[in-house]
């Protein structure tokens, strides 16, 4: 049985207007993988911009807790230079936190 866990996948993003702005789009889920991770939140958001461009409702979160909310128009999504990894809460209390108290 493969060893599921959550895996977050950052990919950067820029505004086509205006290249200069940048950004990061956070997607996380359960994979058992970093490969099926990126893959899966590749699936999700390519779902969410059909439903987007349709006119419809940007799905929910899928049983597998993959989901691509705040879609932005105008902004491309960088997928080459994603990256993907174990996803670690930065509210745990056994995680040490970025931010300076």
């Amino acid at each position: 049985m493969p060893n599921h866990e959550v895996y977050e996948v950052d990919v950067p993003i820029h505004d086509t207007a205006a290249p200069a702005l940048r950004g990061l789009h956070v997607f996380t889920g359960v994979a058992d993988s970093p490969a099926a991770a990126l893959r899966r939140a590749h699936e999700v958001y390519d779902a969410a911009l059909a439903a987007q461009q349709a006119g419809l409702e940007v799905p929910g979160k899928e049983p597998d807790s993959w989901g691509a909310a705040g879609l932005r128009p105008g902004w491309e999504m960088e997928w080459t230079a994603a990256t993907a990894g174990p996803w670690h809460n930065p509210l745990s209390c056994t995680t040490r936190s970025r931010f300076a108290l």
